[in-house]
């Protein structure tokens, strides 16, 4: 019988670690080729880890909530047969080195000198870093000493993404240490006023409900988002009614076509992709006293999940793609969504959020920025209004159908003129859609 050690496989770039949800297979059970063992969490995409073999597991090394780094082993399980492929590498190595000419040997012997000289930079003293937490400290000028003093909320009390993250957050906004004033009778420092939270005591009859672990990752994220940004908002009216009767025109042909539900959401998205190009100055992070312009348009299109949750897959390079790649990439994130299968990368590198409120009835919204982003736009319901029609003959009332745009900006480094320029030019793009285009 041969053991094979199962390892937190590669998430996408960016993701070092994952957190264990929960074990889908217990000590004693057969398990199938490509057979899911467990699943694990990065940030907000739940994910299974499948078995690359037949057999039985006999070991778990790792518990629910426990973080994990890829490429860590995480399970052992036991196959038929002396070796499988991938297996005894261990074995494999200590061969192929007795093979090993004394050149090639004294070589091996260098690289493991400089494995080890390298080693304090992952490791300081008995606790662990991992390589995501020591780019982030590297990146933001965090030293040695603040690290090993930062409280971890890991296994063994590790650094997790999260707790660096929260320290930068609480970095710019500590109190600042002054000198302790003393009265001449009395030796006691003067007591920091403390945080005062009012109690939620339940009344008889009210239900408990236990936060999600993503619900919980996405109220942080919201509440961090509002004490990073200075939240403004820019709102204006757009009449979209040759994109309704164009749609309503095009999309039994383009259903036979190609085979996709052609919804408006590829041409809001598409309108925003191409007027960012216009605003490049939306298309930014900020990061200290400098502003990082983005390379890459790569589009979030936030969405509710059936749970409630939030989720915001994310369109890379959506400024390339024409209305049909648009349309079928919207509808491939949508529908993965809706099923929990994202990827970790599906939900990275996102420059600018669009979020349709539209879908339960809003006419508009405040929405909150996806930091790092500096803005996104609300998609408000599309109503059919009468309205004023402006003609060479003169002014008539007429029914057309008409939304809200809801831009919110970040007003640390976006002023009023921008932001309002910026979905001005969405509400123009949309506007001036040619009823006759062909797709």
């Amino acid at each position: 019988m041969a053991k094979f050690e199962l390892k937190l496989p590669k998430m996408g770039e960016s993701v070092a670690e994952a957190t264990i949800t929960s074990w889908l297979k217990e000590v004693g059970d057969k398990i199938e080729l490509d057979e899911a063992v467990l699943e694990i969490a990065t940030d907000k995409v739940d994910s299974e880890v499948p078995s690359e073999v037949d057999g039985v597991l006999v070991e778990k090394l790792f518990n629910v909530d426990d973080v994990v780094e890829v490429g860590q082993t995480i399970a052992v399980i036991e196959v038929e047969g002396d070796e499988v492929s991938g297996m005894n590498k261990t074995r494999e190595e200590e061969v192929k080195k007795e093979e090993l000419t004394p050149e090639v040997k004294e070589v091996e012997k260098s690289i493991e000198s400089a494995k080890e000289t390298a080693e304090p930079a992952i490791k300081s003293g008995s606790r662990f870093y991992s390589p995501l937490v020591k780019n982030i400290a590297k990146k933001e000028g965090i030293t040695q000493n603040e690290l090993d003093v930062l409280p971890g909320t890991g296994k063994e009390g590790r650094v997790t993404k999260n707790d660096i993250l929260a320290y930068l957050e609480n970095k710019g906004t500590a109190p600042v240490k002054t000198e302790v004033i003393k009265a001449e009778t009395t030796s006691q420092p003067i007591d920091k006023p403390k945080e005062i939270i009012t109690p939620v005591i339940p009344s008889v009859g009210d239900e408990i409900i236990e936060m999600t672990r993503m619900g919980k990752l996405v109220a942080k994220h919201m509440v961090d988002s509002v004490q990073t940004s200075a939240h403004v908002q820019s709102f204006i009216e757009a009449d979209v009614t040759n994109i309704w009767n164009w749609r309503n025109k095009v999309k039994v042909e383009f259903m036979k076509r190609e085979g996709e539900n052609l919804t408006f959401t590829p041409v809001f998205m598409e309108a925003v992709a191409k007027v960012l190009r216009d605003f490049p100055m939306l298309n930014i992070s900020v990061q200290g006293d400098t502003i990082v312009k983005k390379k890459n348009i790569n589009l979030g299109m936030a969405a509710a999940l059936p749970d409630g949750n939030l989720i915001v897959p994310v369109i890379k390079n959506a400024d390339q793609l024409n209305l049909v790649g648009m349309t079928k990439r919207v509808n491939d994130l949508a529908l993965r969504a809706r099923n929990n299968k994202l990827n970790p990368d599906d939900i990275q590198d996102g420059t600018y959020t669009v979020t349709n409120v539209g879908t339960f009835g809003s006419i508009m919204g405040t929405p909150i920025i996806n930091q790092p982003q500096v803005g996104i736009l609300a998609l408000g319901a599309i109503r059919k209004v009468p309205a004023v029609i402006e003609t060479s003959e003169g002014d008539f009332i007429g029914i057309r159908y008409r939304m809200f745009l809801s831009h919110s900006y970040d007003h640390r480094v976006i002023n009023g003129a921008l932001g309002g320029q910026f979905v001005q030019a969405v509400k123009n793009y949309l506007e001036a859609w040619d009823i006759n285009k062909e797709i």
